[in-house]
């Protein structure tokens, strides 16, 4: 399953960290920001679907182009945007209240 298109709602700042095809090239260093790119790349991905970690995963590396897709897991994770099993296998979006 591929990733969705970029929403068009990209502020400035983020812009700056997206490639031509909307991917993340850098990871920002202010938590701020983070959030920010960290809400712009769960918005991609598809919802009402479990993923094992590595789909997951491959999902992830479609989404930035600077290697650390398992940074971004955790990241998503810790911010609430996605949510796992307990034994880690199986990951989903945390649906928006």
């Amino acid at each position: 399953m591929e990733p969705t298109p970029p929403t068009p709602e990209v502020s400035e700042k983020l812009a700056r960290y997206l490639d031509e095809e909307g991917r993340l090239k850098g990871w920002p260093s202010k938590r701020s920001d983070q959030l920010q790119a960290l809400h712009y790349m769960a918005a991609r991905l598809p919802s009402g679907v479990e993923w094992s970690e590595r789909e997951l995963n491959e999902l992830l590396k479609a989404l930035h182009t600077f290697g650390d897709w398992a940074l971004l897991r955790r990241d998503l994770y810790d911010a609430r945007l996605l949510d796992r099993s307990l034994d880690g296998r199986r990951y989903w979006k945390v649906p928006k209240a």
